[in-house]
């Protein structure tokens, strides 16, 4: 398994892990699959070729991309100590496998690397206690809960936001 800060080369196997993603699980994002599947690979090519403040990693097997996190740097003076865990998917087959909390970690490491982040943020399904037990595994502690902060269709999901403090 080799996991790699994500290149414009690999915008297509991006584009379609991520449309995979708000398939397989809608509740988890805040962007739907009717929205993204009009994205273009271009975007992603774009967003790829700039990492300034945004840097999405990618674990491959062989060649087959099978999980991805992005982290976000804040880009206002005042709010640069902080960056953002977002759209962190791997593939169903492969969880279980520990490939989340490698990802996670290359992620912390990555905003370690940047040496003005402080704290790291994120947001996670109340429900999903296997995604909210590996964070707080890693050091991520609960700070508020937003009631009925994501709706698919008629459901509400509350989100719980976390922070790790480096």
């Amino acid at each position: 398994m080799d996991i790699k800060q994500l290149v414009p080369e690999d915008a297509e196997a991006y584009l379609s892990i991520r449309l995979e993603a708000l398939r397989e699980s809608p509740h988890a994002f805040g962007s739907s699959y009717e929205e993204e599947k009009q994205t273009t690979v271009e975007k992603y090519r774009q967003r790829f070729m700039e990492p300034e403040n945004s840097f999405t990693l990618g674990a491959f097997e062989e060649s087959e991309l099978v999980g991805v996190v992005a982290l976000v740097r804040k880009q206002y003076l005042k709010q640069r100590h902080r960056a953002t865990i977002l759209a962190m998917y791997v593939k169903p087959e492969k969880r279980g496998t520990g490939l989340g909390k490698k990802l996670l970690l290359s992620a912390i490491e990555k905003a370690i690397s940047l040496n003005d982040i402080e704290q790291i943020n994120l947001s996670v399904i109340a429900q999903n206690e296997s995604a909210k037990q590996l964070y707080q595994s890693l050091g991520f502690e609960v700070f508020g809960i937003e009631k009925n902060g994501i709706k698919v269709n008629d459901t509400y999901f509350d989100e719980e936001h976390m922070v790790m403090f480096l």
